[in-house]
């Protein structure tokens, strides 16, 4: 299995256009395109992994990035064949746009402040998000995770000194993780997956945001098996229990 970008993706299921697509080749064999945000990379991957060995002749390949603009590629016409997203919203336009049915939520995930290891600025909670001498990055305001990092700093009376705003919540924790930044506000799931390279510090719950993930097999699949059978997976208890171990919480 290969994390795919969009367009080796798309090369890929354009070279593929000539097969017949029956449910019979779809329940034996194929590709099954899945774009997933990105703070599903690691548990996802591991994730494809198994539904291979479970389904031999079966190549899953990823689209990871900011579950707008993967809403935005799936509107405009991008193959896939399942859309895992971090908010309701996104999803709910696709179903809107006709593009999905029966969107389901499968896990949930939580704020974190993550620092660089060490802690060089010092940040103890949100209201540091304030200080004009850190430098604080946040996800861009259309991407879950932004959406959700302002909306725990309104929940905490503060107004952020913002200093870059990242399109996707790995793009943040990689800019945390060089130091580049002082701070960032992602998901727990993703200060977990950076292990020693940053520290996270708590939100508290009232000010903290739960964020809830559903998923769904896309209408236009020439997959529609294994895209039904790769959503079906994910709800299972054995995949429930790898997504915990990567920080996520049962939906």
């Amino acid at each position: 299995m290969r994390v795919a970008s969009l367009v080796a993706a798309v090369l890929l299921l354009t070279a593929c256009g000539g097969d017949d697509g029956d449910e019979s080749t779809a329940s034996t064999g194929g590709t099954l395109t899945v774009f997933a945000a990105a703070s599903l990379t690691d548990a996802f991957t591991q994730l494809g992994e198994q539904f291979e060995a479970d389904h031999p002749g079966v190549s899953v390949e990823f689209n990871f990035a900011g579950s707008s603009a993967l809403r935005e590629q799936i509107i405009g016409g991008a193959p896939a064949d399942v859309f895992a997203s971090a908010n309701e919203s996104n999803l709910t336009q696709v179903v809107d746009a006709g593009l999905a049915t029966g969107p389901v939520p499968f896990v949930t995930n939580v704020l974190q402040i993550a620092v660089p290891a060490g802690n060089p600025g010092k940040v103890a909670g949100l209201a540091d998000f304030a200080k004009a001498d850190l430098l604080i990055g946040l996800c861009a305001e259309e991407v879950p995770c932004g959406e959700f990092g302002r909306e725990a700093l309104a929940h905490a009376g503060v107004t952020a000194s913002i200093d870059t705003n990242e399109p996707d919540v790995r793009s943040l924790l990689t800019k945390v993780e060089n130091g580049e930044l002082d701070a960032g506000i992602v998901y727990r799931t993703d200060v977990l997956a950076a292990g020693d390279a940053v520290l996270g510090v708590d939100i508290p719950t009232g000010q903290n945001v739960v964020a809830t993930y559903p998923i769904a097999a896309l209408s236009g699949s020439d997959q529609s098996e294994l895209a039904a059978a790769f959503v079906e997976f994910i709800r299972s208890a054995p995949a429930q229990q790898v997504l915990g171990t990567f920080g996520f919480q049962p939906a």
